[in-house]
């Protein structure tokens, strides 16, 4: 795995019961979109977002009011670390800190001057709490705007620097720092200088990505590069969607770098071409639904399914085990040696007990 080679070295902070940075696993993160005043609503959002494997979550926290949610959260059982998202108010974040989130998520620039930022900063420390820097297109000092004419990727890392400066002026270190953009090559580039300018854990997004498809290629694009640079620390994918969606959408992007054994089952499957004579399309589809079915899919294991004896064995050599297709009947491979022919009615079932084995289940 090339990325765990060349990953950046960033300093630990610890969120929660979750650490990020170091040599941590890639945290999964995504956001509630409930109304921030229906506790409620807000518990079983995080209660799905935790079941389809959600590291740390964040909730926006408008009002001194909304800040109260965290105690029913926690009542409610549920451990994941909740982040607070605040917009200028110091007094939101102070209270925030207080009831004990284990995180907040400020632009130390906006929540007023320097003795609102070195009260924050005290009380985070005192606490423990790490506090996420975020920065986008839409945040940049008016100084800044005016020196670079434009969010640039430059002109968006000076803003991120001169807010860590904030915080480290008051002996303030737990500190995350997310710059994100709407166009994908902005937010890789300022993200690149960013990364070479400072110690902190990055988390990486790119902001307003849409929905569906096109929320999920360019935020593929955008994390992937990165995280193939060894770059990144915590990642979430924003779409106009579902939360839970982020959290599927993530997963597939570590998978797609390298990152498989964290996140679940890797179906490596061909295109299909001429040379298929078997029918490959809902085959994968059907052997996705039926290993979640049988609570298999997050098992750490390459699975590969192929349309012809020609690549089958060849192409998917790293893989675990998997099939390729002939026709009317499939062989079954481990780790490129094929073991056996098997009909291809036959080929979902034997597949998933190949599974079980593998994994001792």
């Amino acid at each position: 795995m090339i990325y765990n080679n060349i990953r950046r070295k960033a300093k630990e902070l610890t969120v929660g019961n979750v650490k990020i940075g170091g040599k941590n696993p890639i945290a999964i993160q995504s956001m509630t979109n409930t109304d921030p005043m229906d506790t409620n609503a807000i518990i079983r959002q995080i209660r799905a977002l935790e079941a389809a494997g959600c590291d740390i979550v964040r909730i926006t926290v408008p009002t001194l009011e909304a800040a109260e949610a965290i105690k029913d959260i926690r009542k409610a059982g549920i451990q994941l670390p909740i982040v607070a998202d605040i917009h200028f108010d110091y007094r939101i974040a102070l209270r925030c800190a207080e009831l004990g989130f284990q995180k907040i998520r400020i632009n130390p620039g906006n929540i007023g001057d320097d003795e609102r930022v070195r009260e924050v900063a005290a009380l985070c420390k005192e606490k423990k709490i790490p506090i996420r820097i975020g920065v986008n297109s839409g945040s940049l000092e008016k100084q800044i705007l005016a020196k670079y004419g434009a969010p640039t990727p430059e002109a968006l890392c000076e803003s991120a620097l001169y807010h860590i400066a904030l915080l480290e002026k008051f002996d303030f270190t737990d500190i995350a720092v997310s710059i994100k953009a709407s166009t994908v090559a902005d937010m890789i580039a300022a993200n690149r200088l960013l990364a070479a300018s400072c110690p902190y854990p990055l988390h990486l997004g790119v902001t307003e990505a849409g929905g569906g498809n096109r929320g999920l290629i360019k935020s593929s694009i955008g994390i992937g590069s990165l995280l193939c640079d060894g770059i990144g620390d915590t990642i979430r994918v924003s779409l106009t969607n579902d939360p839970v969606e982020e959290v599927f959408a993530a997963k597939q992007i570590l998978q797609a770098v390298g990152m498989e054994g964290q996140c679940g089952l890797d179906i490596v499957s061909c295109p299909t071409c001429g040379r298929t004579k078997i029918d490959l399309i809902p085959l994968v589809n059907q052997f996705e639904s039926a290993a979640k079915k049988e609570g298999l899919d997050k098992l750490p294991f390459k699975v590969a399914l192929m349309g012809c004896i020609v690549n089958g064995p060849g192409e998917a050599r790293e893989a675990d085990f998997g099939i390729a297709g002939g026709v009317g009947e499939a062989v079954l491979f481990r780790r490129g040696e094929i073991v056996k022919k098997i009909p291809e009615e036959k080929i979902i079932e034997t597949l998933i007990a190949e599974l079980k084995k593998t994994a001792g289940v």
